[in-house]
């Protein structure tokens, strides 16, 4: 798909953008591609097996390598989603990605929006984990962390971002789970530069469960992570193009939740989300100035997790950006 043919579908979905953004039928009404329109290998050599004429992707992490796969084009703002099924039984270690990034344009100043799956022992569930950087603001990492009300190596569920220049929401299963509205005080910490697509599965033992206790045991190997369903929404571009002007003037700013998927938000919030950066005291002596503070996930956190409230202990995460530069060149009816 080439990037003039996207920027024409990104106008398509800028004018509707008001009233699907926070519709359950948003990704029925936009194409699903296969692998090949949209995607190429990135690493893994044959851990990486295109299935059903490219409609299905396996991922596979064994002792030898992970592996991993990239959009063909860089995108400014739009709507990408994908269905994913993780690996069963004892995870500990191993993470699944499915996230954007330009860390290999800009080494110094990158901007990041991801999805991470954090796998863990047996009897315990995935975690699942969101975060962002702007310019490069790794320091200030912005991460929140949840668990879910279904098992995700069982079957496939559908996890996208949708990305503005005022706003990042990511969904599951079409449900909103995290709003992020850009601020004037987070500056240049939004992301805003064109981004490349992309989903890996790789060995994070030293971070991944429980700060690095427990590790990848390849004896449960292979772990096969599963893709369908892409959607790749969003207006196409050459970085050192003036395609970049032509997508900020397609995109239209006015993406919001509708009232009943806010409170479907919230309740997944309160019941779900076990971790946020902006409630971390021992991390942050003040939350950093794009959070929004609410007292009823304060006391839901403060349940689940004491020591986000300032044992003294450091939350590990974000460990997906150093392998990418490395690498060689997360059920009860939630009553949403």
């Amino acid at each position: 798909m080439g990037g003039c043919h996207l920027c024409f579908l990104f106008l398509c979905l800028s004018s509707a953008m008001v009233v699907v953004s926070g519709s359950s039928s948003m990704n029925n009404n936009l194409p699903i591609i296969t692998f090949e329109d949209g995607y190429t290998p990135l690493f893994g050599d044959n851990n990486l097996i295109i299935h059903n004429d490219g409609k299905l992707v396996h991922l596979t992490l064994d002792q030898r390598t992970g592996s991993g796969f990239v959009s063909h084009e860089l995108y400014l703002h739009g709507y990408f989603s994908a269905k994913i099924k993780l690996p069963a039984d004892y995870t500990a270690g191993v993470v699944v990605a499915f996230y954007m990034s330009n860390g290999d344009l800009f080494k110094k100043n990158h901007d990041e929006i991801d999805f991470e799956f954090l796998g863990n022992i047996r009897g315990r569930d995935w975690r699942m984990q969101t975060n962002f950087y702007g310019n490069g603001s790794t320091n200030t990492g912005r991460e929140e962390r949840y668990d879910l009300w279904f098992d995700p190596s069982q079957d496939f569920h559908q996890y996208s971002i949708l990305w503005t220049d005022s706003k990042i929401i990511f969904y599951v299963d079409n449900v909103p789970i995290r709003e992020v509205k850009r601020t004037e005080s987070m500056g240049g910490d939004f992301p805003s530069k064109p981004m490349t697509l992309y989903a890996t599965i790789w060995d994070a033992s030293d971070w991944a469960t429980d700060g690095g206790k427990y590790r990848v045991n390849y004896k449960y190997a292979p772990y096969v992570a599963e893709f369908s369903n892409f959607v790749m929404h969003g207006c196409g571009v050459d970085p050192i193009d003036e395609n970049v002007a032509k997508c900020n003037n397609a995109q239209n700013s006015k993406a919001n939740i509708i009232p009943k998927h806010k409170i479907k938000m919230e309740n997944f919030r309160n019941n779900h989300m076990t971790y946020s950066y902006c409630y971390d005291r021992a991390r942050y002596q003040v939350p950093p100035p794009e959070c929004v503070i609410s007292l009823e996930e304060a006391e839901a956190l403060r349940k689940l997790d004491p020591t986000t409230f300032g044992d003294g202990r450091r939350h590990r995460g974000g460990g997906k950006q150093r392998h990418h530069q490395s690498k060689g060149r997360k059920a009860e009816d939630a009553s949403f």
